[in-house]
C-alpha cells in the first residue's frame, strides 16, 4: 500500500477537536494563557479497592518527541484545510510547560489527580488525548495485574499475553505495566529487550506435533535447552505427557535441569494433583508445575481453593486485554486558567451527575500515613498553599457524605506528585523497572487488607481538605448564580 504521508511523529495521535480548539485559542490570541489540567479517573476498575499507576515512562518519551512534522503539516493543509497562519504556529509548538505526576507504581484511587499539566492553554490541550490514551491503558493493565498478583501471593506469575494483545504497542507497554504490578517475567522478547524484564518460555504443542512423538520432541528440545520445562498436554497429560517427561528427564540425568512441566488445558486442579504425585514418586520433588489457559484472579483463586498443586502461573489474555473491563475511563479536566490580569483563577465543570463535578483550583495530593502502624489513613487533597503536615490533628471527611469523618494524629503527610517536566525541561530521573516494581510492592504494604480484598473491598478514603471543599462549594454557588441571572 502506497502511503501519501509519512507516519513520522505522534503529534497527530490526538482527537481532531483538540486541534480545532487550539486553532480557536490561537485565533482569539488566548493560546498562550497559562492553564492547569488534571488527569484522574472517577471509578476504580474491576470493582477493586485500589489501582496501580503506570504510563509515566511513555508520557516522558511522548513529550520529549512532541512536534508537528512536515508531513503532519502537509496532511493538515491538504486534507483538512487548515490555513497557513495557524499551520505556521503549529510548526513552532513544543511542550514548554510543567508536568507534575505520581510515580509509576503508586497506588491510585478515584477522583484524585494522577497527573497535573500546567502549560499554555494550547499546548496543554493538544496533548490531552495522548496522555489519556497512555494512562488509561497502562494503569488499567497494571491494576488488573496487581489483582492477579494479590491472589498468587509469593508464587511466580508470568505474562503470556502478546498474541492476544491489541497490537504491538499494547503488547509491550502492557507487559511493562504487568511487570510493575508484580509479574515475574514475560514471554515477549522485545519487551525484555526494551525494558529489562526477564523473559520466559518453553515450547508449544506444535513442536510436539512436528515430531509426532512426545519422547522424540522432548529429547530434541533438551539437546539445545539445558533448562527444561516440558509442555505435557499435547496428547494425554497423565497417560503420555507426564510419564514421557519423567522418562526423558531420567535418561538425560544431570545433562539437563528438569525445572517444570506445563499444563495448558484440561482440569488444572485435578491434573496438577495427579502430576505432582507422579513427579514425586519418580523422585522429581523439586520439579515445578506451571499452569496456563485463560487464567485470571478468579480462576486462580478457585484452583487454589481446590488444592491445585500449581507452583507458577502463566497469564495471558485476561491480563493483557483487561478482559473483564476493557477501559479505565480517566478524564482530563481544566481546573485553573490565567485571567486578563495574569492571575490564575479557578474553573469548574458542573453536571447533573454529581460524580462529574470537578474540583477546581491548584491542588496537591497527600497520602496520610499513621506513624504508629505505618498504614495509610487515606489520601488528602489540599489547596496548593496548604500544609497538612503542619496540622497537629488533621480532620478527614468524605467529600460527598461529609458526616463520615475522622481526626488523624501522629501522621506523615506524603506528597504524591513529583516534578517531571519544569518549563519544558525534563527534571525527573526515571527509576529502573525493578525499582518501580519494588515501589509498587512497598506501597501495597501501606494498605490494610480490607482495601486489597479481591471481592467487595472497603472503600479507601480520598478526602478534600476543608479549604478545598469550601472552595469547591463556592465555585458551584457562583456558577449556579450566573445561570440564575441568565434566566431571571
Amino acid at each position: 500500500m502506497t502511503k501519501k504521508y509519512q507516519d513520522d511523529g505522534l503529534a497527530l495521535h490526538t482527537d481532531l477537536y483538540q486541534i480545532n480548539m487550539a486553532e480557536t485559542y490561537w485565533e482569539d490570541n488566548m493560546h498562550n494563557k497559562r492553564a492547569v489540567f488534571e488527569l484522574y479517573f472517577r471509578k476504580l476498575p474491576f470493582e477493586t479497592g485500589y489501582g496501580i499507576f503506570a504510563g509515566l515512562e511513555r508520557i516522558i518519551e511522548f513529550i520529549q518527541e512532541y512536534r508537528f512534522t512536515d508531513s503532519d503539516i502537509s496532511y493538515l493543509r491538504e486534507e483538512l484545510g487548515y490555513e497557513e497562519d495557524f499551520l505556521a504556529y503549529l510548526q513552532t509548538v513544543r511542550f514548554n510547560g510543567t508536568i507534575r505526576a505520581m510515580k509509576e507504581g503508586e497506588l491510585v484511587f478515584a477522583n484524585e489527580p494522577i497527573l497535573q499539566v500546567e502549560a499554555s492553554l494550547a499546548e496543554a490541550q493538544l496533548i490531552e488525548t495522548a496522555l489519556l490514551n497512555i494512562v488509561n491503558y497502562q494503569t488499567l493493565i497494571a491494576t488488573k495485574a496487581a489483582r492477579i498478583k494479590q491472589v498468587v501471593g509469593e508464587q511466580t506469575v508470568m505474562e503470556f499475553g502478546t498474541r492476544r494483545a491489541h497490537e504491538f504497542d499494547a503488547a509491550v507497554w502492557g507487559t511493562r505495566a504487568a511487570y510493575i504490578a508484580g509479574f515475574s517475567a514475560t514471554s515477549n522478547v522485545r519487551a525484555g529487550k526494551m525494558f529489562g524484564i526477564p523473559v520466559s518460555g518453553t515450547h508449544a504443542h506444535s513442536m510436539v506435533q512436528a515430531y509426532k512423538d512426545e519422547y522424540k520432541a522432548f529429547h530434541k528440545y533438551a539437546r539445545r535447552h539445558k533448562e527444561c520445562t516440558f509442555l505435557v498436554d499435547t496428547y494425554d497429560t497423565l497417560r503420555s505427557g507426564v510419564p514421557i517427561a519423567i522418562k526423558v528427564a531420567k535418561e538425560l540425568g544431570d545433562s539437563i535441569n528438569f525445572n517444570a512441566i506445563r499444563l495448558d488445558s484440561g482440569d488444572l486442579a485435578y491434573l496438577s494433583k495427579e502430576a505432582r504425585k507422579m513427579l514425586d514418586k519418580a523422585g522429581f520433588r523439586k520439579t515445578k508445575i506451571v499452569a496456563s489457559n485463560d487464567l485470571d484472579e478468579k480462576t486462580i483463586m478457585n484452583l487454589k481453593a481446590q488444592g491445585a498443586k500449581i507452583d507458577a502461573w502463566g497469564v495471558g489474555t485476561k491480563v493483557i486485554t483487561a478482559f473483564d473491563q476493557p477501559a479505565l475511563g480517566a478524564v482530563y479536566k481544566l481546573v485553573a486558567i490565567e485571567d486578563d490580569n495574569g492571575k490564575m483563577v479557578d474553573t469548574i465543570k458542573i453536571s447533573g451527575n454529581p460524580e462529574k463535578v470537578t474540583t477546581p483550583g491548584l491542588k496537591r495530593v497527600y497520602r496520610i500515613v499513621n506513624k504508629v502502624n505505618n498504614r495509610a489513613e487515606g489520601d488528602y487533597i489540599a489547596m496548593m498553599d496548604e500544609n497538612p503536615q503542619a496540622e497537629e490533628k488533621l480532620k478527614m471527611f468524605h467529600p460527598t457524605h461529609t458526616f463520615i469523618s475522622k481526626f488523624v494524629t501522629n501522621f506523615e503527610a506524603i506528597e504524591l506528585h513529583q516534578d517531571i517536566f519544569v518549563e519544558g525541561e525534563l527534571v525527573y530521573v526515571s527509576p529502573t523497572i525493578q525499582e518501580i516494581q519494588a515501589y509498587a510492592k512497598n506501597n501495597l504494604n501501606l494498605l490494610w487488607d480490607e482495601y486489597k480484598r479481591t471481592l467487595n473491598p472497603e472503600q479507601y478514603p480520598v478526602d478534600l481538605s476543608q479549604k478545598c471543599w469550601d472552595n469547591k462549594m463556592r465555585n458551584i454557588r457562583e456558577e449556579q448564580e450566573k445561570v440564575q441571572e441568565l434566566n431571571s
